[in-house]
């Protein structure tokens, strides 16, 4: 048994040994595969070498590159795509270069190294702990995506690849979110951007902000901001104006409520005066015997200029409706 080969009583519908036997078996293949592949690409090499970029004039070929390999991919009966891959691997790996045992997948991957010695050293020091290059190991060392992510970050990487349609990614994001320990894990700045992004849609503001502000202990927080507790009383009274107008606009009875809150003023007009003699009928006599100083009667005289003045008002808005405050007036009832 190979010694990089881990034991095990059984592996898929296998024993332990016989996997290890099918490794052996298939790790020729591969190094035969791999020679294959090699040989491909030196071939097509030497139908069209590498060239640098401009190396040739293109008027003067009988085909261009594509042609040349496409026309060896269907006379070899493989793609071309195949042997445009293969061409470009051999070029980066001269043939003393090749390290037996390492399959062509991984001289492959590690071709995209720039540096051609740090590219030859690499292939020949497998990871720590590794006893042999893997695809994945050689995608770890060029920062490609791996097949099987292994550390957080990896797995982050394989999600964001997933995800990169946007449907995909709003599934994916709202499964997460439904998964409390996770949400708890959300950065408190993050969680508001997110509900920010959220509500962009006026509908969906809406809902969120009602759904929130029947949570007491949310309701009791969002007042204490000035900002928030204005426009919520400023929404109040504007709802309360549009909902009257509206009533007053359709509604059937709103003519007799109309009578009704005339009527109700009126009541509340009569109370006043009312409620004013009653106080001045209780506290007047209290009066008898008693000199004010002269301070305390220039307080009364000035009280009852006002009364007077409201009087005439209040006469005023009774026989002619008008309700209009000119500004001697204001300024007396407002103790100027």
């Amino acid at each position: 048994m190979p010694e990089e080969i881990e034991s095990a009583d059984k592996v898929g519908s296998v024993s332990g040994n016989r996997y290890a036997e099918i490794v052996a078996e298939l790790r020729k293949l591969v190094e035969t595969s791999s020679r294959i592949q090699f040989t491909i690409g030196d071939y097509a090499l030497e139908v069209e070498p590498m060239r640098e970029a401009g190396g040739q004039e293109r008027g003067d070929e009988l085909f261009t590159v594509k042609d040349s390999l496409f026309r060896l991919a269907e006379d070899i009966g493989v793609s071309y795509s195949q042997v445009r891959s293969v061409r470009w691997t051999a070029s980066k790996w001269p043939k003393d270069r090749r390290v037996s045992g390492v399959s062509f997948t991984v001289h492959k991957i590690m071709a995209s190294i720039v540096d051609d010695e740090e590219r030859w050293a690499t292939i020949l020091t497998p990871p720590e702990g590794k006893s042999r290059w893997t695809p994945d190991e050689a995608n770890r060392r060029v920062g490609r995506q791996i097949v099987k992510p292994v550390t957080p970050q990896e797995k982050i990487t394989a999600i964001h690849t997933l995800a990169r349609d946007e449907d995909v990614a709003a599934a994916v994001t709202t499964d997460f979110l439904k998964r409390p320990t996770v949400a708890a894990k959300v950065p408190e700045q993050e969680k508001v951007r997110v509900v920010e992004e959220f509500t962009r849609d006026e509908s969906v503001a809406t809902t969120a902000a009602t759904s929130l502000l029947r949570r007491p202990d949310v309701a009791f927080r969002a007042m204490s901001d000035d900002t928030a507790r204005h426009q919520v009383n400023h929404a109040q009274v504007e709802r309360g104006r549009q909902a009257r107008e509206h009533f007053e606009e359709t509604s059937p009875v709103a003519p007799a409520i109309r009578n009704i809150d005339r009527s109700v003023e009126f009541l509340d007009l009569v109370t006043a005066c009312h409620s004013f003699v009653a106080a001045a009928g209780r506290v007047v006599p209290g009066l008898r015997d008693r000199q004010l100083g002269d301070d305390e009667r220039t307080i009364v005289h000035e009280n009852v200029a006002r009364v007077r003045a409201t009087l005439d008002w209040i006469e005023t808005a009774v026989d002619t409706g008008k309700v209009d405050v000119d500004g001697e007036l204001a300024k007396l009832l407002q103790g100027e």
